[in-house]
């Protein structure tokens, strides 16, 4: 195992972390930020307000991205695993 093979391997562990993780992320930001131009419209400053709309849109984009996120994941399983039979020394 080389030096080059570890950091080659670090770097697509976090780029596939980076990735599965930015359609939940986006969403959440976008609903935050909606919800905050809201509140400064309304001048409501209800700190639970937030909490609600952000998880229901993170809980539905998780439902729309699962089957490409497990798709994604069990694949990189499938490289990671398909390196074992190279590391050995």
């Amino acid at each position: 195992m080389t030096p080059e093979f570890v950091v080659q391997l670090a770097r697509r562990s976090f780029e596939t972390v980076l990735l599965l993780s930015a359609p939940l992320l986006i969403c959440s930001l976008v609903v935050g930020m909606l919800i905050s131009i809201f509140q400064a419209v309304t001048s409501i400053n209800e700190a639970t307000m937030t909490f609600a709309p952000k998880i229901v849109a993170v809980m539905i984009a998780m439902i729309i991205f699962f089957p490409w996120m497990m798709t994604y994941m069990s694949d990189f399983a499938r490289e990671i695993y398909s390196f074992i039979p190279s590391m050995r020394r």
